[in-house]
């Protein structure tokens, strides 16, 4: 009789642990396929991984889980301007900026042929070819390095990328230089590019686009309306926030 208790007692042990140890070796598993798997650790990816875990583990709920865990592995987002100003510090400095540049050319009697405006890729400085080239040409003219060294002081102010883009009439090129208005306009940009690198500006924050005919202020229909397309513009871009 007391063989017979013991047998009984023996098959009835409690094997209720190994649910949990089975699924907590499942998860670990899961865990690891997934990390070798991605080659990188994805650290919100992984955060929500732990969460689950947790939660399977011990039922602990999820927002305390990721209150623990903010202040060890807090994510800060990326600042694609470079230099840690936010939205409004840098709205701030660019009409500073297009204040003074204003300034400059009023000062000057320049209002003719710069014109300055506030658009929503940037601060846009425009001077019409006849203050930098002859005609024709992508050569800079002497006087043309005076304004262009004053401005540059100014615009040296704030650390934005800027964007050089030439513009030309849509008169056919007739040089030998150049074989059309394209290359014409990209060579002029280029040059003031040249002259921007060699005085400061890192070439990592300077671009260029030659757009030949391809974008008018006004129709090409007057002497005066062509000469207002034919230009360079200067654009202080403003950083994605």
């Amino acid at each position: 009789m007391k063989k017979r208790r013991l047998q009984d007692h023996e098959e009835h042990i409690d094997e209720s642990w190994l649910i949990p140890y089975s699924d907590l070796l499942t998860l670990l598993l899961a865990l690891f396929i997934v990390l070798f798997a991605s080659g990188s650790i994805n650290t919100e990816k992984l955060q929500q991984i732990m969460i689950s875990m947790n939660m399977a583990i011990n039922g602990k709920d999820s927002s305390m889980i990721l209150e623990d865990t903010a202040g060890a592995n807090a994510i800060k987002p990326i600042d694609k301007s470079g230099n840690g100003q936010s939205k409004l510090e840098e709205n701030q400095k660019l009409q500073s900026l297009m204040a003074d540049i204003q300034t400059y050319i009023e000062a000057r009697g320049l209002e003719n042929v710069i014109t300055i405006q506030d658009e929503p890729k940037g601060i846009k400085l425009s001077l019409k070819d006849v203050i930098l080239f002859e005609s024709g040409s992508d050569e800079l003219k002497g006087n043309s390095l005076t304004i262009l060294s004053d401005l540059l002081d100014l615009i040296k102010g704030v650390q934005n990328p800027i964007s050089i883009e030439g513009h030309t009439d849509n008169v056919p090129y007739t040089g030998y230089r150049f074989q059309s208005n394209w290359e014409l306009s990209a060579a002029r940009a280029l040059s003031v590019l040249y002259f921007f690198e060699g005085n400061g500006i890192p070439s990592g924050k300077l671009q260029f686009a030659g757009f030949g005919e391809q974008k008018p202020i006004f129709p090409n229909d007057s002497d005066e309306h062509r000469q207002v397309n034919r230009r360079v513009d200067i654009i202080i871009l403003k950083t994605e926030q």
